[in-house]
């Protein structure tokens, strides 16, 4: 997961040079992206497999660098499958997430979507009905909230106790009887997502292996066949402590032993999205004005949360690093400061437009840049784009090989 200031910073020098307007622009490395997807899905054991989760962000030029690599994408709407079979029809996809409207799955059905994980009883009965009247055999997962002992908590739970995803673990044994009336729906196995942004790889490893010894104990009690295993994405990234992420080799050093002590077991399948894509862009903003107000030093930026909701979604001030820029069009002096801390915000008349907050800075100078990494997942993509109609960023891609 590599940042490659070096190619990038001349790059935004010569886009904020370029420019008549402040600078407000994503831009995103792919040969950072292809190298980082290569090596997650080269060491992953044989019988594991990567889904890209769309949702984190589906720009063709992501999708396009990612589909050579990846074993397949994941969706979570209509509109995310409808985007993914026309521009990728001969991709493998999997379509997951609660609330999906009879259209949704009689659009699931005839695109011939791999598998349907499937959140509730009711959302189980209209599949079956949809696929009968397609005459189709559907393959599905039964998503499963499930409480396992001594669970790690992070900061974003999908299961384990009360939440809205999944079938609750005691209404599995109806679903199973159910299911043997109706052929018309495959299970293939389960998908068990209980938390995201896992920062710790021995917990998360822990937390596989639970899934795998629950799949082994139920196709025990149930005499059921079970291919294969979604465990969701779940890895997170640390935008706290950038420089202390998630330990991937360990991680799939973990991996490979499970798959020999599982051996007989059933396959795993990921559906990374923030870990695959996040650090592969970055959120550019121009600095416009800096001002003091009662002993606080505040950086005004040509952009704002409105472009890039990530750190106050995930509540942390963003690390950021300053590009400068030498031109100045002006015939007073140029604001700035030295070995200060400083907020960072934006454009947007509310207190809450904060990106960066009380941050020591070793220079910064108004026109200067500031660079937010990290941002080439739930960045843009979650944003209120037209919230005082301000005009979108410039978006850029540094294409494979560069």
């Amino acid at each position: 997961m590599e940042l490659r200031w070096n190619n990038l910073t001349p790059y935004l020098q010569q886009l904020a040079n370029g420019n008549t307007e402040p600078l407000s622009a994503y831009v995103y490395d792919l040969e950072a992206l292809r190298l980082h997807a290569t090596h997650i899905v080269r060491s992953l054991p044989p019988s594991y497999e990567l889904f890209y989760a769309i949702k984190a962000n589906s720009d063709l030029p992501i999708l396009e660098t990612l589909a050579p690599i990846v074993h397949g994408f994941e969706v979570s709407s209509g509109g995310e499958l409808s985007w993914i079979s026309q521009n990728f029809p001969e991709q493998d996809v999997i379509f997951s997430g609660p609330g999906k409207t009879d259209g949704e799955l009689l659009l699931a059905v005839k695109s011939n979507t791999g598998a349907i994980h499937v959140e509730s009883m009711g959302e189980l009965q209209r599949l079956a009905m949809i696929a009968k009247s397609e005459n189709r055999v559907v393959s599905i997962l039964l998503r499963i909230n499930l409480q396992l002992q001594k669970l790690s908590s992070t900061t974003l739970m999908m299961g384990g106790g009360p939440t809205p995803f999944g079938i609750a673990a005691d209404q599995l044994p109806t679903c199973i009887e159910w299911l043997r009336a109706h052929p018309e729906l495959n299970m293939q196995g389960f998908h068990l997502h209980l938390l995201s942004h896992q920062l710790n790889a021995a917990a998360h490893l822990e937390i596989l292996e639970a899934y795998l010894l629950q799949a082994r104990e139920w196709a025990r009690e149930y005499d059921i066949k079970i291919d294969h295993i979604n465990v969701g994405g779940g890895i997170g990234i640390n935008y706290r402590e950038p420089d202390n992420q998630f330990d991937w080799e360990q991680f799939a050093t973990g991996l490979r032993r499970l798959a020999q002590l599982y051996v007989d077991g059933p396959r795993l399948r990921f559906e990374c999205g923030r870990y695959i894509t996040s650090a592969c862009g970055y959120y550019v903003m121009q600095a416009i004005d800096i001002k003091q107000a009662f002993g606080k030093t505040y950086l005004v930026a040509r952009g704002g949360t409105h472009q890039f909701r990530t750190p106050y979604a995930q509540g942390h001030s963003h690390p950021f690093r300053i590009i400068s820029i030498e031109q100045w069009p002006y015939p007073f002096s140029r604001p700035q400061i030295e070995s200060q801390e400083v907020t960072i915000v934006g454009q947007l008349c509310t207190p809450k437009d904060v990106l960066a907050y009380d941050a020591k800075v070793e220079k910064v100078r108004s026109n200067d840049l500031v660079v937010f990494p990290f941002a080439g997942a739930y960045a843009w993509h979650i944003s209120h784009h037209d919230f005082l109609r301000h005009p979108h960023p410039e978006h850029h891609y540094l294409p494979v090989g560069t």
